[in-house]
C-alpha cells in the first residue's frame, strides 16, 4: 500500500484536492494520480469516491471535513467497509493507528505554525507512524527538511503552493508529493 502510494507519487508528485466539489471532475480529468478530497458528506461520499476510482485513481477522503460522520471507529469501520477510500486523511493522531489496523492508508495532517509545532509534530510521527503525512503550509522547506530528517514518514506538502518553482522547491527540501487545490498546479 505504502509503496504503491510512493511509485504514484514517483510517476507524478502533484496530487488534486479537491475542496469544491465542483472541481470535483476537473481533479478527475488532470494528470495527477491521486485525489485528496476535502469535502463531501454522508450522502454523496459514496458516489465521489466510486467516480474516482472508476478513473482508475487513487482517493483518500480527509475524515475530519466529511459532515455527517462522527470522528471515530464507528465511522471508520464503515467508511472502509462500504465507501472504500485508498485511505484517511486527518489532523487527529488517535484515528491513525485505527485507521492503519483497517488496512487503509493513514495520513497524518499536521499544520506548523510554530518550532513548537515542528517539535510537537515529529514526536507525534515517531510515536503513530502514520503511512504519509501532509505538512501545511508546504510552502516553507526549511520545515520539510527538519521533519524529513527527524522521521522516516513520507511527506507530502500542501498548502499555499501555486507555482512550479515552490513544487520543486518543496520537492527538494524531501517532500515525494505536492497536494493543491490549484489547478494551474495539476498541469505544471
Amino acid at each position: 500500500m505504502k509503496k504503491h502510494f510512493l511509485s504514484l507519487l514517483q510517476d507524478n508528485p502533484i496530487i488534486a484536492a479537491v475542496k469544491d466539489l465542483e472541481k470535483l471532475q476537473a481533479a478527475i480529468d488532470s494528470p495527477c494520480d491521486i485525489v485528496f478530497l476535502l469535502n463531501g458528506n454522508i450522502f454523496n461520499l459514496k458516489t465521489i469516491v466510486d467516480k474516482v476510482k472508476d478513473r482508475g485513481k487513487n482517493i483518500y477522503i480527509h475524515i475530519d471535513l466529511m459532515e455527517g460522520f462522527s470522528r471515530d471507529t464507528v465511522a471508520l469501520k464503515y467508511i472502509s467497509k462500504n465507501i472504500k477510500p485508498d485511505g484517511i486523511i486527518t489532523t487527529k493522531s488517535s484515528l491513525i493507528k485505527i485507521t492503519k489496523s483497517m488496512n487503509l492508508f493513514a495520513i497524518q495532517r499536521l499544520f506548523i505554525i510554530d518550532s513548537l509545532s515542528v517539535k510537537t509534530g515529529i514526536s507525534t510521527l515517531n510515536a503513530t507512524k502514520p503511512d504519509s503525512v501532509e505538512i501545511l503550509p508546504g510552502i516553507i522547506p526549511k520545515v520539510i527538511k527538519q521533519i524529513g530528517s527527524n522521521t522516516d514518514v513520507p511527506i507530502i506538502a500542501g498548502g499555499l503552493i501555486e507555482t512550479k518553482k515552490e513544487v520543486m522547491e518543496s520537492l527538494s527540501m524531501g517532500a515525494f508529493g505536492i497536494s493543491t487545490t490549484n489547478e494551474k498546479v495539476w498541469y505544471e
